[in-house]
């Protein structure tokens, strides 16, 4: 049986089924797009809160071997002692000036022993190499650093590798396997040097306040949940119109045909054979004189 021969009522509960079940996939994902614009106002409001804080002293946020609390992500800290430099290394494949730049990575010994790594900024690839044509030197001797700490990024799942002396991520355990022991509860986001160097690394822009078309997003599912149950009821609305004119139709061409003679019923050849004649002519009328004198 066809939609179409299927009875009405069914017919309207199928339609009503099909929307109840599209609005359900639209409570999903207009939900799931809310959940997510609830995560991207907490990390906004963490932003805020922690990125112009006041610098403290390394120990304050994150003790010996133990990871950095999310609640303190961005939070400045002041270090001092002495750059590695020696233990340097570049983080390839960041998306620095409109290119495929890299990061300047330098172990940072602090005073009490304890090495964080610093983030110093980024550099452009070279000119006729992917590698950048010159990494600056960082400030050799006693220095003092202030630096944002940032959590360790995940490994590559793909498994890829990089050149000796670069990382394909800041993952601190791959970052310590060719710098050796590192603290692995964070890693600093250089904010300044002191005593400055006479070259640096490019400064990484700050992280962005967009709150993202998550928002937008949930209220567009909720309209098409709406809309949806208004194309159905459309369609019925629609249906049940065009059904009650066939009956109307049908109510009136019925009787007229019972109660017409049967004359009128039957069909003339030759009216029949005129009608369907084109234009006439002279000629032509001749012929129907002819026919009708037999």
């Amino acid at each position: 049986m066809s939609v179409r021969e299927t009875p009405a009522a069914a017919r309207w509960a199928m339609y009503v089924g099909v929307a109840i079940l599209f609005a359900i996939a639209c409570a999903f994902l207009s939900n799931w797009q809310f959940s997510r614009n609830a995560e991207r106002t907490e990390q906004l409001q963490l932003v805020e809160n922690n990125y112009d804080a006041p610098p403290v002293a390394l120990g304050q946020l994150l003790a010996p071997g133990a990871e950095l609390n999310p609640a303190d992500e961005w939070r400045p800290v002041r270090l001092e002692g002495r750059y590695l430099a020696d233990d340097q290394l570049l983080v390839r494949n960041r998306a620095h000036g409109g290119s495929a730049a890299y990061e300047q990575l330098v172990p940072f010994r602090l005073d009490d022993g304890r090495i964080v790594l610093v983030d110093r900024g980024w550099l452009p690839p070279g000119n006729s190499q992917s590698a950048p044509d010159e990494i600056p030197a960082p400030p050799a001797g006693e220095v003092t650093v202030e630096v944002r700490l940032r959590p360790g990024e995940a490994a590559p799942t793909s498994g890829r590798s990089a050149e000796p002396g670069q990382v394909p991520t800041i993952n601190l355990g791959l970052v310590a396997e060719q710098t050796g022991p590192l603290e692995q509860g964070a890693y600093g986001l250089l904010m300044s040097e002191t005593p400055a160097p006479a070259t640096a690394p490019f400064t990484i822009d700050p992280p962005s306040n967009d709150p993202g078309p998550y928002l937008s997003y949930a209220i567009q599912w909720i309209l098409f949940a709406v809309m949806g149950f208004a194309f159905i009821g459309y369609v019925i609305v629609n249906e049940r119109r065009l059904r009650r004119e066939d009956a109307e139709d049908e109510s009136v061409l019925a009787p007229a045909t019972e109660t017409a003679p049967k004359e009128a019923r039957r069909v003339d050849p030759v009216a029949l054979h005129r009608s369907r004649k084109r234009p006439r002519d002279r000629d032509a009328d001749d012929e129907d004189a002819l026919l009708d004198a037999r």
